[in-house]
C-alpha cells in the first residue's frame, strides 16, 4: 500500500472509531497539489456521499450479479430463506473502511446468538464494477473462516456486478457513493442494511461496530418476531430504535407497560394462591 492510500485509510478508521458517519475517501488533501500534505478543506466529494434512509422501501430482487465461483447470481436467490437478510456494499480493493465494516459484521454475528443460514441471512455486494469474481470469493473465504464455517456452505455470498446494477441496489436503500480520481479510492459512508424476507428495507446500522443487542433486535424486528427468543420479543417492547442516537434505546412507555404486566402476574399468582388455600381449607375442615 502506497503512503497515500495508507495515510487515507487510517483517517478513515480514526472517523470509524470517533463514531458518527465513517467515510472511506476520509482524508483532506490539497485540491491544487494532490501530493502535498492534507488541509482542513474537505474535499466536495465528501457532500455527494451518505445515507438516505429508505426505510420501507422494496430493493429490485430481480438484479443480477456473479458470484465468487463466476455463476450468475440473482439478488432475489438471498431470500429463498424466508429470512431476514443483512446487505453490505462495500468494496474488496478498499484499504481500511470496508474491512472494517465485514470485521465488525463478522464479530457481532458470532456474539448475537442468531444463526447465520437459519435465523437470518447476509449478501455482500461490490460496488465497485472493475472487481471480478476471485476478489469475492478470496474476501468470502476469509470472513467465512472468522465464523468457523466452511466455505462450502451455502451462506453469505459475495458478488461483483455492473455498474448500473450497483447503482441501481444502492438508490433502493440510499447508499450514496462516488469514485475519487484524485485519491483513486471510492467514498462512501459505514453502514450495514437489514432487510425484511421480502427484501424491504427495515433498518440500518452504522459505523464500523454493530453491538449484538441492536444488530439482535433489528433482526427479530425484521423478522416480525418470526426468529429469536420469546425473551427477545419481549426486549422489543421495551426497546425502540431512536434515530438520533442511531440505537435501540430503552422506551420508558415500554418499560411500564412491562411493570404493570409483571405486576398483573404477581397479583393473578397472590389472588390464585390464596383461593387455593382457602380451599383446600375448606376441604380439610370438611373431612
Amino acid at each position: 500500500m502506497s503512503r497515500r492510500p495508507a495515510r487515507l485509510a487510517a483517517l478513515a478508521a480514526l472517523a470509524a472509531v470517533a463514531g458518527g458517519p465513517s467515510l472511506a475517501a476520509a482524508q483532506f488533501w490539497n485540491r491544487e497539489d494532490p501530493k502535498g500534505p492534507p488541509t482542513d478543506q474537505p474535499p466536495a466529494i465528501l457532500e455527494e456521499v451518505g445515507v438516505d434512509e429508505r426505510l420501507g422501501n422494496q430493493v429490485p430482487l430481480d438484479l443480477g450479479f456473479t458470484d465468487g465461483n463466476g455463476r450468475p447470481f440473482r439478488l432475489g436467490e438471498a431470500f429463498k430463506g424466508h429470512r431476514p437478510v443483512v446487505l453490505t456494499l462495500v468494496y474488496y480493493d478498499c484499504p481500511m473502511l470496508c474491512g472494517l465494516i465485514l470485521s465488525g459484521m463478522a464479530k457481532t454475528m458470532r456474539e448475537n446468538g442468531l444463526v447465520l443460514g437459519k435465523d437470518y441471512d447476509a449478501v455482500t455486494v461490490s460496488f465497485d464494477p472493475k472487481e471480478k469474481p476471485a476478489q469475492a470469493a478470496e474476501r468470502r473465504r476469509g470472513y467465512l473462516q472468522s465464523l468457523g464455517r466452511a466455505e462450502a456452505e451455502p451462506v453469505w455470498p459475495f458478488l461483483v456486478g455492473t455498474e448500473a446494477a450497483s447503482r441501481q441496489l444502492a438508490e433502493s436503500v440510499g447508499f450514496r457513493y462516488k469514485y475519487d480520481p484524485a485519491s483513486k479510492e471510492w467514498a462512501h459512508i459505514a453502514a450495514v442494511f437489514v432487510l425484511t424476507p421480502d427484501g424491504t428495507v427495515s433498518r440500518y446500522l452504522y459505523g464500523i461496530e454493530y453491538p449484538s443487542k441492536d444488530f439482535r433486535l433489528s433482526v427479530v424486528e425484521a423478522a416480525d418476531g418470526k426468529v429469536g427468543t420469546s425473551f427477545d420479543k419481549f426486549l422489543l417492547t421495551c426497546y425502540r430504535y431512536d434515530p438520533a442516537s442511531r440505537k435501540y434505546e430503552p422506551y420508558a412507555w415500554g418499560f411500564v407497560r412491562a411493570g404493570g404486566l409483571a405486576v398483573l402476574l404477581a397479583l393473578s399468582g397472590l389472588i390464585g394462591g390464596l383461593v387455593w388455600r382457602e380451599r383446600r381449607g375448606k376441604a380439610r375442615r370438611t373431612a
